[in-house]
């Protein structure tokens, strides 16, 4: 890895914000540079941040995840979009595909090593 992957995170609740900023700062080369509890706050911080990677809940209240990433990818379309989620992923495909998610995961399912195959998958398009 060349750099130092910067990703900002953005969940409506306090305990995933707690994992996935420990997910994060403890997987080399991958460094937390923000979180956000909302996705209007999504918007600002990661205009400000510029990190490489969004791991971005897919419900949230107000503005919810698929319209965070669909924004995000009109701005920019180099950025990792990933979209998780503790629901059935099955009736959200078609909707993550749509608006230019990267990937749709289960949050029990992040871990170092997806990040990194995640970041090594995008690397490679």
């Amino acid at each position: 890895m060349s750099h130092t992957i910067r990703v900002v995170t953005v969940d409506d609740q306090q305990p995933f914000r707690e994992a996935a900023r420990a997910l994060v700062g403890g997987t080399p080369g991958f460094e937390l540079v923000g979180e956000s509890e909302d996705g209007e706050a999504a918007l600002h911080l990661v205009q400000e941040a510029d990190p490489d990677m969004v791991i971005l809940d897919v419900r949230m209240p107000g503005m919810d995840g698929i319209e965070v990433a669909d924004r995000l990818k009109a701005e920019d379309r180099s950025r990792v979009i990933v979209l998780v989620s503790s629901a059935d992923l099955r009736p959200l495909s078609d909707l993550a595909w749509s608006c230019g998610a990267d990937a749709l995961v289960r949050k029990h399912w992040l871990t170092p090593h997806l990040l990194r195959g995640l970041w090594a998958a995008h690397r490679r398009r």
